[in-house]
């Protein structure tokens, strides 16, 4: 399980530990610069700085939906210089979904704390004229497979989202895999894509600016900035509606020493107890978590769970095809 290897006789060798960290550490986010991970991830490595003594320097590995990151993180030394941004995609839904993936985050990653989740929104170009979810279903369902939907890779939970769309809706909507979700973001803009399923803070700027028309989140409430759209539970979605929800979690390499994750872990809580970073990320429509490694464990083994029961179902994935 997530942090069993964080709990052995490794600890007894730990001379350095006292002073750490003694030079900056590295934040490997798995995705390309410009999604939601990317952006929550700098505003946490920025605010960790004071408590941690260190700078937090952050560093993007794309591609592979995540893995080439994941990967990164888990095959690095165990010292504490190397930590992973996990995502519900890298720790729940690739080690399910994607038979190639070569890191199993309950045995090759500890878990340092959850970090935030985040409301996802679901939009389009105001050109195509959606209003509201109703329009959409209705015109998506008229132009058949000629609308495409982004993701930040195959087997991704953007993936997943758009196959439980097509399956649920109705739909037929056409899968294009990217290298994170700045990407996906642009392919909508310029047109290449149709509709956007992303989280909340990566489209913020676009919907501000009338570049984006939503018309459904994935949160717990509405979104306090988008008042007049609805949750996908309202609309009567509600499986949707939590698969959708993104949540984040700090991880690091298995067999990095018990005082180390522990130094991590109370800076990290530290960080998102800051004012100015905690009315930050509300703005962006991102709840902060923060607690322990073990209840970072509980979230990925309940999350991997209830992927497996939906990829289990079949007609989810192929609904994708």
């Amino acid at each position: 399980m997530v942090g069993c290897a964080v709990q052995g006789g490794a600890f007894a060798q730990t001379a350095a530990q006292p002073t750490y960290p003694q030079r900056p550490v590295k934040l490997v986010v798995p995705f390309a610069p410009g999604g939601s991970t990317d952006i929550v991830a700098r505003l946490v490595a920025e605010a960790m700085h004071a408590p941690l003594g260190q700078s937090v320097v952050v560093e993007n590995k794309a591609g592979a939906g995540g893995m080439v990151g994941a990967e990164a993180v888990a095959r690095a030394a165990p010292d504490g210089y190397t930590v992973g941004l996990g995502s519900i995609s890298t720790l729940a839904v690739n080690p399910v979904v994607l038979p190639q993936v070569r890191v199993d985050p309950l045995k090759d990653l500890a878990p340092v704390l959850p970090l935030a989740s985040i409301a996802s929104v679901f939009s389009v170009r105001p050109e195509l004229g959606v209003k509201d979810f109703g329009s959409f279903v209705r015109m998506a369902k008229a132009q058949g497979d000629r609308w495409a939907v982004g993701s930040s890779g195959v087997g991704s939970v953007g993936h997943l989202i758009l196959a439980a769309f097509n399956r649920d809706l109705g739909l037929q909507l056409r899968h294009i895999p990217y290298k994170g979700m700045g990407p996906v973001v642009q392919s909508v803009l310029s047109g290449e894509t149709q509709m956007l399923s992303d989280q909340y803070p990566s489209s913020a700027p676009h919907i501000q600016n009338g570049l984006l028309q939503p018309f459904a989140v994935a949160a717990e409430a509405r979104v306090p900035a988008l008042p007049r759209v609805p949750t996908l539970a309202e609309l009567g979605y509600p499986e949707l509606n939590s698969l959708a929800i993104t949540w984040f979690g700090l991880v690091v390499p298995a067999g990095t020493p018990r005082p180390v994750v522990a130094r991590l872990n109370a800076a990290a809580n530290a960080a998102l107890q800051q004012p100015a970073l905690r009315a930050r990320l509300a703005q962006l429509g991102v709840q902060p978590l923060g607690g322990t490694p073990a209840q970072l464990q509980q979230m990925v083994v309940q999350t991997t769970a209830v992927v497996r029961k939906l990829v289990q179902q079949e007609r989810v994935m192929d609904a994708a095809q």
